[in-house]
């Protein structure tokens, strides 16, 4: 099957974030994800007679079989839940509630409390059901879930996998200790990578609807930002996390490439170059410690420079050429030869700003990840030709572009769009009057850049940094009104970034 209709785990997490966001609560989906699990079940088998014994977890996965249980019992099925774990350790409000939902249950479902793997009971029935782990499983499985797993396929009955067998990893097929072998697996929205990679322990495999529109998949929200976030290790060194050189700035435009600079190291880049003509890289580094200056000579940007830049082109993960860059002659000459050099060294590329109107000139298919960032004005300086006013034309025509440079583009305006030619995003809720403010797109350049440095895919990065600007913005604005400043924005990049699911608390529809 094509991997257009699988879905990661970590997709599929941050699209249930982005579902929750937008209005379906992780007890819809939970409740929809049951009820399919019974429908099924009803479809093979009918009710009079018929035990049915669930395993469940503590975690999400459980909840989905806490459900299933509610309604089968409802339908007249005879029903035991088997909770392996502690009832303390039940976390998720959804989860909690479905269970104590089950608790006033207690003349039609049998409970048995599994904290041990000493306690797990000879299972014996007409229907099993796995709901231990589905796509939670990380490594091997440990007591009590590996004993309970060892009991479920001993079982002498027809087996049920909730989302993905127990034991299974979800994007990889692979099986560390031991894994549930299934009759019959029903997993949520999309098929995960791991169950056609392991059908052996799949068995019959049904992908269910648990109500998830499809705007949901095209629409910005805060689990594009959970998917990029990467964990700190303790042993990382300065370096690990990104190294960007911005290129920008003139006599006039010394904030453009400085306020890119503070955005992308809130992001947590470790070290941020900014390249600017001498005088203008002086007045830079005034401004903060915590900025080094590449001083280039002259008044503006030149061929002349290339041979300086060459030398940290060649040490950075990602380049953020044009803001505050300027328009000469020879700067636009320049660009046409950093685009090469970057090509040389496969540095992944923005070009915004005066960036971009410099690329115009040259415009082809470049040979690394690159975003250029237009707004309709400049995306007509770019591409030779204005947008069409129909809003589904619009995306279709940015998506020709971007495949014709092998691109992202990111069209900013009242309705972003972001697409690679391939995938498409919008954004039409993170947005405020106050950041029609100078400088809020030098911001975003420096997330979107510093997401770049570390190692993310350019249209993931993309899409995660409009998030970030927007919701940051929106912050600002609940603090101060719409009398923000772009530094404003940017102290709240930490924030939106820890914990992108605040930003609910602000959005405005």
């Amino acid at each position: 099957m094509s991997s257009a209709y699988t879905i990661s785990s970590n997709e599929m997490k941050a699209l249930e974030m982005n579902a929750e966001y937008f209005g379906i609560s992780p007890i819809q989906m939970m409740e929809n994800a049951g009820n399919a699990i019974a429908r099924e079940i009803v479809k093979r088998f009918t009710s009079e007679n018929t035990h049915v014994t669930i395993l469940v977890g503590t975690g999400g996965n459980g909840g989905d079989g806490l459900v299933a249980a509610r309604h089968l019992s409802a339908l007249g099925y005879i029903v035991k839940i088997i909770l392996v774990g502690r009832e303390s350790n039940i976390v998720l409000e959804s989860v909690k509630k479905n269970w104590k939902a089950i608790q006033f249950m207690v003349e039609s479902v049998e409970i048995v409390k599994v904290y041990d793997s000493t306690l797990i009971p000879k299972i014996e029935c007409e229907i099993a059901v796995d709901a231990l782990l589905g796509t939670g499983m990380k490594g091997a499985l440990k007591p009590p879930i590996l004993q309970a797993v060892q009991a479920f396929n001993k079982a002498q009955c027809f087996k049920v996998s909730v989302d993905v067998p127990s034991g299974l990893h979800s994007d990889t097929g692979k099986v560390v200790n031991e894994c549930v072998t299934a009759d019959l697996t029903i997993t949520f929205h999309r098929i995960k990578p791991g169950l056609l990679k392991a059908k052996k322990y799949v068995g019959d495999l049904i992908v269910a609807d648990i109500g998830l529109p499809k705007e949901i998949e095209t629409r910005v929200g805060p689990g594009d930002v959970f998917f990029i976030n990467k964990p700190r290790l303790r042993e990382s060194h300065k370096g690990d996390h990104g190294r960007l050189l911005i290129i920008g700035g003139n006599e006039i435009y010394s904030g453009a490439p400085t306020l890119s600079a503070l955005a992308a190291l809130k992001v947590g880049v470790d070290l941020v170059y900014i390249a600017s003509p001498h005088k203008t890289a002086h007045d830079i580094a005034s401004i903060s410690p915590n900025f080094i200056t590449v001083k280039l000579d002259g008044e503006h940007l030149s061929s002349a420079n290339m041979l300086t830049l060459k030398q940290f082109i060649k040490k950075v993960d990602a380049v953020v050429l044009g803001p505050g860059l300027g328009l000469h002659e020879e700067t636009i000459e320049a660009v046409k030869k950093l685009v090469e050099i970057v090509e040389i060294f496969k540095v992944p590329l923005l070009l915004d700003a005066d960036g971009l109107k410099a690329f115009s000139e040259i415009k082809h298919m470049v040979n690394v990840p690159l975003v250029l960032t237009p707004h309709a004005g400049e995306y007509k300086i770019l591409m030779g030709k204005s947008l069409p006013k129909n809003f589904k034309k619009r995306v279709k025509a940015i998506g020709r572009a971007a495949r014709d440079v092998n691109g992202v583009i990111l069209l900013k305006g009242p309705i972003d769009i972001i697409t690679d030619g391939k995938r498409v995003k919008v954004n039409e809720i993170i947005h405020n009057p106050g950041m029609t403010v100078g400088g809020t797109g030098d911001v975003l350049s420096g997330i979107v850049g510093g997401l770049l440095s570390q190692g993310i895919d350019a249209f993931r990065a993309t899409i995660a940094g409009v998030f970030i600007n927007g919701a940051a913005g929106d912050f600002v604005a609940q603090e101060k009104g719409y009398h923000m400043l772009p530094t404003d924005i940017i102290e709240w990049i930490p924030k939106v970034m820890d914990d992108p699911m605040s930003h609910i608390t602000v959005r405005r529809f």
